[in-house]
């Protein structure tokens, strides 16, 4: 081997050593993850089609994406939510807490408050479910809007208030 291909050779195996030993540190922090989130919001941001329009933002869709949105956060999955926000069309600014508990008909204990609703509302229906048939609910279709159907779809401002049985009480416990 001449000297300047053995250069090489040791060149190579330092690079190679070296993306190692970076992926490995980036990974040990955490921040492999977040870059990689961080590339493809950039990538699907640079890529959205802002001339396609979307369907309107039913009431329904509102509150699931909000749910979405508050565990995202909790989970620190910024960069997914930045992505669900902007794909759906969901408001910017989060829904105010208090205010989608009462669309969704909960009642909240103060433990329940530390961690997402949708925590709580798995935990109501894993755990809290009584009777003779414990933890099976009955599940209705939901009223999805279709281009057919757009009466479901709240006025802009509007939202639609919770119907069916009365509340459920949210019991969680903080991590």
């Amino acid at each position: 081997m001449t000297p300047a291909a053995a250069v090489t050779v040791v060149t190579m195996a330092t690079i190679a050593e070296l993306k190692s030993a970076l992926k490995e540190t980036l990974e040990s922090r955490g921040v492999l993850g977040q870059l990689k989130a961080r590339i493809r919001a950039e990538v699907f941001n640079a890529l959205d089609d802002q001339s396609e329009s979307r369907p309107p933002l039913s009431h329904q869709n509102l509150l699931i994406n909000e749910l979405i949105r508050e565990y995202l956060e909790f989970n620190k999955y910024r960069y997914t939510g930045s992505v669900l926000t902007a794909e759906s069309g969901q408001p910017e600014v989060p829904l105010d807490r208090q205010f989608m508990a009462n669309e969704l008909n909960v009642v909240e204990d103060p433990s329940s408050k530390c961690v997402p609703l949708l925590y709580g509302m798995l935990s109501h229906f894993l755990n809290d479910s009584k009777g003779e048939k414990a933890g099976r609910m009955f599940l209705r279709g939901p009223s999805v809007p279709s281009e057919k159907n757009t009466r479901d779809i709240p006025e802009t401002g509007v939202m639609a208030g919770p119907s069916g049985a009365g509340p459920f009480t949210l019991h969680g416990g903080c991590r």
